[in-house]
């Protein structure tokens, strides 16, 4: 079974509602880079996860949304927008957090379980996950799943260590 098979076997998908997704992006030469514990999994030992967490350039999000409402359901959040597709089990989150759009710019192209896409530099991965950790208005298991991302992630590049704040170093290595 390839990366790809077990993705969409996961996700109970009777359509690749991703590859759906990156084409469409692609055709219509969107910028954009993954984010979120998928991305991480591009750096790290892989995790399964069913959200594939996305930013896209801020001056295309409006001609996209119209796109993907054509086709899938979309429902608005305060800082997201949530993509699903009947078929799948998988849930595209498009982050409008503007703090991550500089990210885009340095994406890195990567296979990710199967899939080739643009995918934020471990830097900002990193960053993308302490803001997670650390916004108390997550649920504590979203939280606590950030927090195993970035140990995933220093795990890989040591030197990542220096760049998390004193409050998540304090729960990330209480024995400190």
């Amino acid at each position: 079974m390839t990366d790809r098979e077990f993705m969409n076997k996961v996700a109970n998908g009777k359509d690749d509602f991703l590859q759906e997704i990156l084409d469409m992006l692609g055709k219509n030469q969107t910028s954009f880079c993954a984010i979120g514990g998928l991305a991480v999994n591009a750096y790290a030992e892989p995790v399964v996860s069913l959200d594939l967490d996305i930013v896209i350039v801020a001056d295309r999000l409006d001609a996209v949304l119209t796109m993907l409402k054509k086709r899938y359901s979309v429902t608005e959040y305060a800082n997201s927008i949530n993509v699903t597709e009947p078929t799948s089990n998988l849930r595209i989150q498009i982050q409008t957090d503007m703090r991550y759009q500089s990210f885009i710019n340095r994406a890195i192209r990567q296979r990710v379980l199967g899939y080739e896409m643009p995918v934020a530099a471990i830097e900002d991965v990193l960053q993308g996950k302490i803001w997670a950790a650390m916004d108390e208005t997550r649920r504590p298991s979203k939280r606590q799943k950030d927090l195993s991302d970035i140990l995933r992630l220093i795990e890989v590049k040591g030197d990542l260590s220096s760049l998390i704040p004193e409050p998540l170093n304090d729960k990330l290595f209480p024995e400190k």
